[in-house]
């Protein structure tokens, strides 16, 4: 076990890591089936990983492989505090991601996920990598790969780029997930910080079909007036599926 490895286990509260259990939906048939906490919160682990930050690769791999949570968590958050920072260089921002992307299969809760898109892979399509392996990841059966795909737009909206952001939410309208339907909500409010008239005119052509929860989270910043009327349209659209479901 690495040093990195012992400061959490010594952090670990085993009465916390029963209630993150039951949070992170970890039991049978749940998304978070299987996974294992310690018990950390997140400053606590992204103060181990800010000591560790020049682990190699292999280490941050076998650190993704672990079972429990809050371990996985450190890989993801040494990552992404190396890709924010602007010193790391082009060889190990590669590095990182190329392991980002290979092992996606451990980046496997909505928290690891948030964690790290962004700065993983968001900077990276910011930088110049294609941005194809965006809506490689959209168009994935797992889960996590496609909230991967529109969290990791959070980047580029703060750098003004909205195009992948809406394209992506519209792919994705049909997702049946709800942790999907909160990801691109999200997403969309935030793009709407950067063009409200842009975020109005995707809902103008999606609101009336898009998830309920979806619309809910994109219209948080709007004024009253024009969250009822969107979330009007939707009511419409329930209503008159309802009436069709009811005919003879």
């Amino acid at each position: 076990m690495s040093e990195a490895v012992d400061r959490l286990v010594a952090l670990a509260d085993p009465e916390r890591a029963a209630g993150m259990a039951r949070f992170f939906q970890t039991g049978p048939g749940q998304y978070g089936e299987g996974d294992v906490f310690l018990g950390l919160t997140v400053p606590q682990v992204t103060t181990v990983a800010k000591q560790h930050l020049g682990l190699p690769v292999a280490e941050l791999e076998d650190l993704l492989e672990d079972e429990r949570h809050e371990v996985r968590l450190l890989a993801l958050k040494i990552m992404a505090v190396q890709c924010a920072a602007t010193r790391t260089s082009p060889e190990r921002r590669r590095d990182l991601l190329d392991l980002y992307l290979r092992r996606t299969d451990r980046v496997n809760n909505w928290d690891l996920v948030d964690a790290s898109a962004p700065d993983v892979l968001g900077r990276a399509v910011l930088a110049g990598v294609p941005a194809d392996v965006l809506y490689r990841l959209a168009a994935s059966d797992v889960m996590w790969e496609r909230r991967i795909a529109i969290v990791a737009t959070f980047r580029l909206i703060r750098a003004g780029s909205l195009d992948d952001t809406f394209a992506l939410a519209a792919l994705l309208e049909a997702d049946p997930h709800d942790l999907m339907h909160k990801a691109v909500g999200w997403m969309l409010r935030e793009a709407g910080k950067q063009d409200e008239r842009r975020l109005l005119a995707f809902l103008d052509e999606h609101a009336a079909t898009m998830p309920r929860t979806a619309l809910r989270y994109s219209l948080e910043r709007l004024s009253p007036e024009v969250r009822a009327h969107y979330m009007g349209l939707r009511k419409a659209t329930e209503l008159s599926a309802g009436a069709r479901s009811h005919r003879p």
